[in-house]
């Protein structure tokens, strides 16, 4: 990883280290800062004579170099000091909250325009909302395109930023195109390496972020941040890991519970934690108790699935949407444990 003695390089350097680097078979990647650009080094790194001439340079600071499967991801790489801010939170600095309906239904949009106001009152950060869905059974509802503009609306009535999951290429250009700031990855394409690619192509240029979700098999930890790095190695960092429930399933809930490992990709990474207690234990009156153990474990958010009226939904809403009473009183007792531990 290359760091300038400037604030970023011009265009002359950068095709000069371009042209150092291609020598030995590797690439450069800028990733813009808000003050500061690095620019790191694609590929095997370990020759010494390509880091002499790097080094040689005289508009470069130093060199460091990352022997690590996630050379961008990992903790020691300098893009440690990144911070994400989204609807005017920045993660890590006070507990983040997404919530909102697992699916949205497009024949009955009032119930997703009362949600994002409910959520809102709550005191939520960010409105979610489902309007592609991946389905194990061909033959239940898949989403719907027409969600996207009452998504959208949602966000302008309320002025929340909006997160939604994408499953294919299409609905990536849809979706930036739309206005959604935050594209989320589900469990079931969270190994899928060419969305993966794609999203990172797509949002190289934007300020939008990615919550990754965790592969729904029981993958470790390394693979985890590995994924987060095919989007961030295309030049943006605003990667959100989120923990939401593995395989096997642990009896009387949908998933096996991971909040624990926040701990331990915190080890690993600088990247943000925002926990999924919705699908961890997948029923409604386990989520506040899952919720507060994700905030204890030191997660820096939540991803909360909720509904004005959670029977009359689709999707999982009926059986693990919270109603707007009880996301209150999570977020609010969510809040109090964060501010507990960091007093």
């Amino acid at each position: 990883m290359i760091l300038p003695k400037s604030n970023r390089l011009q265009p002359d350097q950068v095709a000069e280290i371009t042209h150092i680097v291609e020598g030995f078979g590797c690439k450069i990647q800028p990733i813009v800062g808000a003050v500061r650009t690095i620019y790191a080094i694609v590929g095997d790194e370990r020759d010494e004579l390509m880091i002499t001439r790097l080094e040689g340079l005289d508009y470069v600071e130093r060199i460091d170099r990352i022997q690590s499967p996630f050379k961008l991801m990992d903790k020691r790489s300098d893009l440690a000091t990144h911070r994400l801010t989204i609807g005017g939170v920045t993660l890590g600095e006070e507990l983040f909250v997404i919530a909102g309906q697992c699916t949205i239904d497009p024949k009955n949009p009032e119930f997703f325009y009362e949600t994002a106001h409910a959520v809102k009152e709550a005191g939520a950060n960010a409105l979610r909302g489902g309007v592609w869905k991946p389905r194990t059974n061909p033959y239940t509802f898949q989403g719907d395109t027409k969600s996207l503009e009452i998504l959208m609306e949602a966000s302008r009535r309320t002025g929340l930023p909006v997160d939604t999951e994408v499953m294919e290429e299409s609905h990536i250009h849809l979706a930036l195109e739309a206005g959604v700031g935050t594209l989320q990855v589900g469990a079931r394409n969270a190994l899928n390496y060419s969305l993966l690619r794609a999203i990172g192509k797509a949002i190289a240029d934007r300020p939008n972020a990615v919550l990754l979700k965790r592969s729904i098999h029981m993958g470790p930890v390394n693979e985890f941040i590995s994924a987060a790095e095919y989007i961030a190695a295309f030049g943006n960092p605003n990667v959100i890991l989120c923990p939401r429930g593995t395989t096997p399933t642990l009896d009387g809930y949908r998933n096996h519970p991971d909040e624990s490992i926040t701990p331990l990709l915190k080890e690993k990474t600088w990247a943000p934690v925002v926990v999924d207690p919705s699908h961890s234990v997948g029923k409604a009156a386990y989520v506040p108790a899952c919720a507060l153990a994700a905030v204890a474990y030191g997660a820096d958010g939540l991803c909360i699935e909720a509904h004005v009226k959670p029977s009359a939904g689709i999707g999982d809403d009926p059986k693990q949407a919270l109603t707007p009473e009880a996301l209150t009183k999570t977020i609010a007792q969510a809040r109090a444990l964060w501010n507990l531990l960091r007093s």
